[in-house]
């Protein structure tokens, strides 16, 4: 397991869906492993594959209390209207946090790194990092559901962080033949 350099926003690699992962070897459990230890070292409460340059739809996650793990090729279901408001951050928009809503439960299903279905049920803070990390695989960021007076405030301190415009990571080949940078 290897810390990676965590992509920021305006990466491209950021905005762009991930591809279904296929390929149950031992590139994916490396990729697992390597996601894992980036995001302890952050530390963070989960973390997505293209925030590492990878195009694939494969999380961690880290909620102290609540759970942990990974999740291949994650669908969510609700399982009811419930919404919780708080402070949520991201690793690639480093230092910032704004409230934003989200489900208070969700069901996710999926796979683990060796293609075994699983399911990961979460409420709170659990069920907010599963939501924002399937969202990364979607190419949406947490910004994108703030709304619009906290979005432009948001906008506002990513223009002006100190982080911002630092140049994107020199891109490697995927071990799984997908574009690192999009399609």
């Amino acid at each position: 397991m290897t810390v990676q350099p965590i992509r920021l926003f305006g990466d491209p690699v950021l905005r762009t869906p991930a591809d279904v992962v296929t390929d149950f070897d031992r590139e994916l459990r490396t990729l697992v492993a390597d996601l894992e230890a980036t995001m302890l070292d952050a530390p963070g409460a989960g973390l997505a594959a293209p925030q590492i340059g990878v195009g694939l739809r494969v999380f961690t996650y880290h909620v102290t209390g609540e759970g942990e793990g990974h999740l291949v090729n994650p669908v969510l279901h609700f399982p009811d209207d419930e919404e919780q408001d708080g402070p949520e951050g991201c690793l690639s928009i480093p230092g910032l946090q704004f409230d934003c809503r989200r489900k208070e439960h969700v069901v996710a299903h999926g796979q683990n790194m060796y293609g075994d279905p699983i399911t990961v049920e979460g409420t709170a803070r659990l069920a907010r990092a599963i939501q924002h990390e399937t969202d990364h695989l979607d190419g949406v960021l947490f910004v994108d559901r703030l709304d619009t007076g906290t979005r432009k405030a948001a906008m506002k301190a990513i223009r002006e962080a100190e982080w911002n415009g630092v140049p994107v990571p020199t891109v490697k080949v995927s071990p799984h033949g997908v574009s690192l940078h999009g399609r």
